[in-house]
């Protein structure tokens, strides 16, 4: 009862961050509650080039998250966001309760709805929406804060559940969240658009470049330091997206980890992680600056993912994940050089040219992992042979040797020197719509789609 009426108080008052909080951490925390069930049914349904399976079902689902996004953030635009909240909402989750009526549909789902997956694109265009620039940090260190709180506390329920009844008990209540979450946005989520802006907005037409997801990576060689970002970007977030993938699988069915463990080390390396990117951050950019705190994260996830690779123990992995949780602050020091370097009418434009190459990234990366264990012959079938070669897990050696380019190209990066200006004519043509349109609009105006892009590079190193 209480519970109902706080969410009809949320109903009656206008767009709030508080909003965005609650979805998220449903949806991550209905996902969450599926790690040990969902890496089980994976086995079973592919015993055979497990790794290789899996990297394929990933790798389909980050592309088409990756091709999808600039189309639904333009539509977004137009119709407003509660609709498209509503779908990326509905999709992502539709798959949950296939994990017991069919795995074959649940793994055939989890491809397809990568095209909607796309919920935070959503979130920040919406938090956007509701917030003055100089709050829009927060919030969006708040909406991080939350994807990152409900991936540490669900997977230890999750284990819970599943070994005092069973995983189809787990797959009932995430199911159940997950419907939760879509009558929340249904019924109690507010349209952040002001209906003024969508008025005037139906009669445009939505141009090829506005949908294209590779139109700001077109962008990336017209300023020498962007370049060396976004090149530093993408070496280090391909393995990164590619570990992510496959990682509690390979714990489970390689090193052995038990389901207890592997909810251990989660919850170890999200706390540790969090604490380094509020409290050990902040001290490194003030001491060091941004460049030498990017350098060092880098560093960090050199030694993580060597690690890794060579690792045959269990506490190996424990003592690697220490490790992972400091080079979490590579990307938020990305950010801040970016920030730092770009006039304010660039921000937007650079930060979705970096957004842009780590959606690439969740394509290529788990497809990538997959493919190099197949070719390894990593297979879970013999796991004596796995624990006996020399390199038990040759893609992470793999993300060390691309870290190890990202290093070099990063050292390369001016940290004080002004980004050159970079326009396109998407840019100029939307300039000239928000003049023509500013008149009706007035003090209701949004932000247009590239001041919605300013945002911290989303927090989902993943554990």
């Amino acid at each position: 009862m209480f519970l109902s009426l706080c969410l009809l108080q949320l109903g009656r008052s206008r767009a709030r961050v508080t909003h965005a909080v609650v979805v998220i951490f449903l949806e991550f925390f209905a996902w969450g509650l599926l790690t040990t069930p969902m890496l089980t049914v994976l086995h079973k349904t592919f015993p055979q080039h497990t790794f290789l399976m899996n990297g394929l079902v990933q790798g389909v689902k980050g592309l088409l998250s990756f091709l999808s996004a600039p189309l639904i953030g333009a539509l977004s635009d137009i119709w407003g966001r509660k609709s498209f909240l509503l779908m990326t909402v509905f999709f992502t989750c539709a798959p949950i309760p296939f994990m017991r009526i069919s795995p074959w549909w649940y793994f055939a789902l989890i491809s397809v709805s990568g095209i909607f997956s796309v919920t935070f694109s959503v979130i920040f265009a919406y938090v956007a929406d509701i917030t003055e620039e100089h709050e829009r940090s927060t919030a969006y260190g708040l909406v991080s804060a939350t994807f990152a709180a409900s991936l540490v506390t669900s997977p230890a329920i999750g284990v819970y559940l599943s070994s005092h009844y069973d995983d189809s008990l787990v797959v009932l209540v995430a199911t159940v969240i997950a419907v939760a979450d879509i009558a929340f946005v249904f019924f109690v989520v507010p349209e952040s658009l002001p209906d003024k802006m969508r008025l005037t907005s139906w009669g445009l037409p939505i141009s090829w470049e506005q949908a294209d997801p590779f139109a700001s990576l077109r962008r990336v060689g017209k300023d020498t330091t962007v370049l060396l970002i976004c090149v530093t970007v993408f070496l280090s977030y391909l393995p990164e997206a590619g570990q992510y993938s496959s990682f509690f699988l390979y714990l489970k069915q390689v090193i052995e980890f038990s389901p207890a463990a592997i909810t251990g080390f989660i919850a170890m390396v999200g706390i540790l992680s969090i604490i380094a990117q509020t409290l050990f951050l902040s001290v490194l950019m003030r001491t060091i600056g941004n460049k030498n705190t990017v350098l060092l994260g880098l560093g960090f996830q050199l030694f993580q993912l060597a690690w890794y690779g060579f690792g045959s123990e269990p506490w190996m992995m424990w003592a690697a994940g220490t490790v992972a949780a400091m080079s979490s602050i590579t990307f938020p020091a990305v950010s801040a050089l970016v920030s730092h370097s770009a006039s304010p009418e660039q921000q937007g434009v650079v930060q979705g040219m970096i957004t842009g190459i780590r959606g690439l990234c969740n394509g290529l990366g788990p497809a990538l992992y997959g493919f190099i264990f197949f070719l390894f012959n990593v297979e879970l079938i013999d796991v004596d042979v796995c624990k006996k070669s020399i390199i038990p897990g040759p893609p992470f050696l793999f993300g060390a040797c691309a870290v190890v380019f990202a290093l070099v190209v990063a050292i390369f990066i001016p940290e004080h020197q002004q980004l050159n200006e970079i326009k396109t004519c998407s840019s100029c043509k939307s300039n000239s719509l928000s003049a023509a349109h500013a008149p009706n609009a007035g003090s209701l105006a949004t932000p247009t789609s590239d001041a919605e892009d300013i945002e911290p590079l989303l927090q989902d190193s993943n554990l």
